[in-house]
């Protein structure tokens, strides 16, 4: 039996605060592999500024291609409709059935979580491993909503602490937009993306 991540998220565009989240996660958990997969059309987002499915599959696949263990995967983009996680789940417990799923996500969304879309089944298929992404998102209110969640549903959540990246993607794509430098946030081979196709502008 093995641990497989599934990362999912928009990736509008992919930074440094979503490789590190993974690179973090990586270290804390024995998994055989890490499954980043940006999705198509988010159900709790705009899609205003968003840029194109094949865009931000490539981003994702520049920002991993030297990670060992992790698998860009095109799976959501593929799809018709709204990306509910539960839907991934759904597929990757078929293709996994005797593995360990460990859904990857930052410490905003572990908080909202029992306001996803079918977030039970979710819980009963895989586990949570959340990283800190605010500085207000603090160790013991991360604590305290794992501990409400596994006792709903004996599911296993867990947290994993580190210096918040206090960046979101929406800023960076604002500052893109006006000119910006932002390539402190970014791999260098994302500002290039970013540049030789002009994207965000």
């Amino acid at each position: 039996m093995s641990n497989i991540g599934i990362f999912g998220g928009t990736f509008n565009p992919i930074h440094n605060g979503h490789i590190r989240l993974v690179k973090t996660v990586m270290d804390s958990i024995d998994f055989e592999k890490v499954i980043v997969m940006p999705d198509r059309l988010p159900p709790h987002k705009k899609a205003d500024s968003l840029a194109s499915p094949q865009d931000r599959l490539c981003m994702c696949r520049l920002a991993f291609e030297d990670t060992d263990r992790v698998e860009v995967c095109d799976w959501e983009l593929l799809r018709s409709g709204k990306s509910y996680t539960v839907y991934t789940i759904r597929h990757f417990r078929m293709l996994y059935p005797n593995d360990t799923l460990w859904l990857i996500m930052g410490s905003d969304m572990l908080l909202s979580f029992d306001r996803w879309y079918a977030w039970e089944e979710i819980l009963k298929n895989a586990n949570i491993v959340c990283i800190s992404r605010k500085s207000e998102d603090t160790p013991e209110a991360l604590s305290q909503k794992a501990d409400e969640l596994m006792s709903r549903t004996g599911a296993r959540i867990v947290t994993v602490q580190a210096q918040p990246f206090e960046i979101s993607s929406e800023r960076l794509r604002e500052s893109i937009k006006k000119m910006q430098d932002t390539s402190c946030y970014f791999p260098k081979k994302i500002v290039q993306y970013i540049c030789e196709h002009n994207l965000y502008k």
